[in-house]
């Protein structure tokens, strides 16, 4: 099936034809990581994992390539790395200021059911030099020197727009027009107005980098020229991000790219994705409504919305389409995701009539394409709002056929909304354990039993009785003949013991304010299948009780 993409450079929607099919090359620009990301973030970090999959799908998952950087050079950033930690070199004391942000963006990538990008580098691994040869910015910026395309003025190294004839071409806006409008008086040393920093001056109460143009720091969008062409060549396939980085972020990598190189392009197709509005504005702190991805997981509108919900509310807009963010839209979604759980589980089960042995053989070797309907959409520039129109069409009508139900499954799936695997096993679970010994969290069975809706049978299969032997766990057999799973004593009263001492050592990090370390405790304890309940107490002193997960 032929992919098809809008490619903003050309202004029009072509068929995708990669450089090399056994090496299929993607950069998308991440997030400049002084803050924790926002639902606005969220939208590419989605819009191209479902771009990455399709291309694994299509060319397999050991051909492309998918770059998405980390940009931590940054004069807010490097401020506060200077200030908090004066006796660190410059790049490890960076790590430490972003450490907590950026993983909270892993995190939350993780959570939005995206795969890991093959490689996700930070910009302050490729300012200098590098032992390894990859490219870097410091020499980008003496090969755009040596060609005539840079210049030292002012302390600062410039790029040299007038030196690019096609410059403003990704845009559309022509050189002249922007020299001819430009309201502001042009810095002195500037040959043009237009003319973009590539290496500024480090003052000297000011954090930076030793360069053959003095202590400085780099430009924003340099950074992105060394990082893809690092790891992607100096011409790759795909170059993505949101569309207010066209200009003039986009136009400056590509302005730097092409003359550093001396190639015709930098990347053969160019995506951007719309814009988000929260409830009906643009999303602002002064309006109160600006949300982070963190605050929607974990609490937005009055509840805790599943990650898999927030993708799906995402995929229902097109992507180069504005999406306006709101209650109603993640709700719509998540009631959809609850729907298929339900749905799939069961059929999938009664599609075996419970027969544990045939299920478990089946799940192992028979995994259906997605549906064809449904990857003509996907493949005509991410249409993902028809592709689920497609999906949906076969919710209902896809009877005791498990190969349909594994189509419908394989095609969410290659959407990132649903795990195939997880929902299949829902209609089994005690296979769960056996699939993925993580499904069954031993601390989940402390002080409670947890009947096994499964077979209503007297015995289970010897494989599964072994692997909850494994984990300290008893069997026993209800009145009605239902299958009933406990731990033992001694296992509960140091499970016990632990949590206490984690929640101790957790409202510990909270009275001193280590919010990171509360945070990390309280994931960990999450982990272990206990959630935590914070309230005050009758003496207004915070009180924190916890149960087991359900």
């Amino acid at each position: 099936m032929d992919l098809r993409l809008y490619d903003t450079a050309s202004r029009e929607k072509r068929p995708f034809v990669p450089l090399d099919p056994g090496n299929v090359r993607m950069y998308v620009c991440g997030p400049t990581v002084y803050d924790f990301a926002h639902i606005g973030n969220a939208r590419p970090v989605i819009v191209f994992d479902v771009l990455f999959r399709l291309l694994r799908h299509v060319y397999g998952k050991d051909h492309v390539t998918y770059v998405r950087n980390i940009t931590d050079v940054d004069d807010k950033i490097n401020a506060r790395a200077a200030r908090d930690f004066p006796g660190l070199p410059l790049n490890e004391a960076i790590r430490k200021v972003t450490e907590v942000t950026a993983n909270q963006f892993y995190a939350d990538a993780a959570a939005l059911g995206c795969l890991e990008p093959t490689v996700q580098p930070r910009a302050t691994d490729f300012v200098l030099p590098r032992a390894d040869g990859k490219a870097d910015m410091v020499t980008l910026i003496k090969q755009l020197i040596a060609r005539g395309h840079a210049y030292e003025a002012g302390g600062e190294v410039l790029f040299d727009t007038r030196s690019m004839p096609d410059y403003g071409a990704l845009s559309g806006r022509k050189l002249d027009e922007q020299l001819a409008g430009a309201r502001v008086a042009v810095d002195a040393h500037k040959r043009n107005s237009a003319d973009f920093v590539l290496w500024k001056q480090s003052s000297a109460d000011e954090p930076g980098w030793d360069s053959p143009w003095g202590r400085g720091r780099p430009g924003w969008h340099i950074e992105c020229s060394a990082m893809s062409a690092a790891y992607l060549g100096e011409v790759f396939d795909i170059h993505g991000g949101g569309l207010d980085l066209i200009f003039p972020h986009h136009e400056n990598e590509i302005a730097q790219s092409r003359c550093a190189h001396g190639t015709s392009v930098m990347a053969n197709y160019w995506l951007h994705n719309e814009f988000v509005q929260v409830e009906g504005a643009k999303m602002s702190k002064s309006l109160g409504n600006f949300v982070t991805i963190r605050e929607i997981l974990q609490g937005w509108r009055g509840r805790e919305w599943a990650g898999n919900a927030v993708r799906l509310a995402m995929l229902s807009s097109h992507y180069r389409t504005p999406l306006d963010w709101s209650k109603e839209r993640i709700s719509e979604a998540e009631k959809e995701m609850a729907f298929v759980a339900d749905h799939f589980s069961g059929l999938c089960a009664n599609c075996f009539n419970n027969d544990l042995h045939s299920f478990s053989s089946w799940i192992e070797t028979d995994v259906a394409a997605p549906l064809d309907e449904m990857l003509f959409h996907i493949c005509d520039d991410l249409n993902t709002p028809a592709a689920l129109a497609a999906i949906r069409s076969r919710y209902n009508n896809v009877g005791k056929d498990p190969y349909v139900a594994s189509q419908v499954l394989s095609s969410l799936e290659l959407l990132g909304v649903v795990d195939r695997r997880t929902i299949l096993l829902n209609g089994f679970p005690i296979l769960r354990g056996i699939y993925d010994p993580e499904a069954i969290k031993p601390m989940s069975l402390i002080g409670r039993r947890i009947q096994i809706a499964l077979l209503n049978q007297a015995s289970i299969p010897e494989e599964v009785s072994d692997f909850l032997q494994q984990l300290n766990i008893q069997v026993s057999l209800g009145p009605a003949g239902q299958l009933f799973l406990e731990r033992k004593s001694e296992d509960v009263e140091r499970d016990r013991k632990k949590i206490e001492h984690l929640i101790g050592e957790r409202n510990a990090a909270r009275a001193r304010k280590d919010f990171a370390e509360s945070d990390r405790i309280r994931d960990e304890l999450a982990s272990m299948g206990i959630v935590l309940k914070d309230r005050k107490g009758p003496d207004g002193k915070p009180v924190t009780t916890w149960e087991i997960a359900r």
